[in-house]
């Protein structure tokens, strides 16, 4: 079983469905807003609840994948398009297909960052998106 802190070959990460790292990347990406929202809020979970979802919805995960889109390396440029580009099992119901299509290479590339341990890229990029320069 994998556990927080463990890593995966690269090239294993690389074999893996986009559409797989993109689900895992969306649970990384919730945990991310939802820790940052609960040590920076004294609401109610309902409230934190509501705040997170405006952030984790595919509008704004595509607004965010456009502003950090320039600092992506090589590999998660590739990781993001195969992402963007797979053919989805489901299409969202409050956002555009192309906004789901950006979401999804979104969340690919957290996953594919998580899974390869590289949690200080992950600060980096969200910390980025999230108007922090880091």
């Amino acid at each position: 079983m994998f556990g927080l802190g463990d890593t995966v070959d690269k090239n294993k990460i690389l074999s893996v469905n986009p559409v797989v790292l993109a689900f895992v990347g969306d649970a990384v990406y919730s945990l991310f807003i939802r820790s940052d929202l609960a040590l920076a809020n004294d609401s109610k979970t309902g409230v934190l609840n509501k705040l997170a979802t405006s952030k984790v919805k595919a509008t704004a995960q595509a607004e965010l994948i456009e502003e950090i889109m320039p600092v992506l390396t090589e590999e998660e440029t590739a990781v993001f398009k195969r992402a963007r580009n797979a053919k989805k099992p489901a299409r969202s119901k409050s956002a555009s297909v192309a906004e789901y299509n950006l979401s999804t290479g979104f969340e690919a590339v957290l996953g594919y960052l998580y899974l390869l341990g590289d949690y200080d890229r992950i600060n980096y990029l969200l910390g980025k998106g999230n108007g922090n320069e880091s």
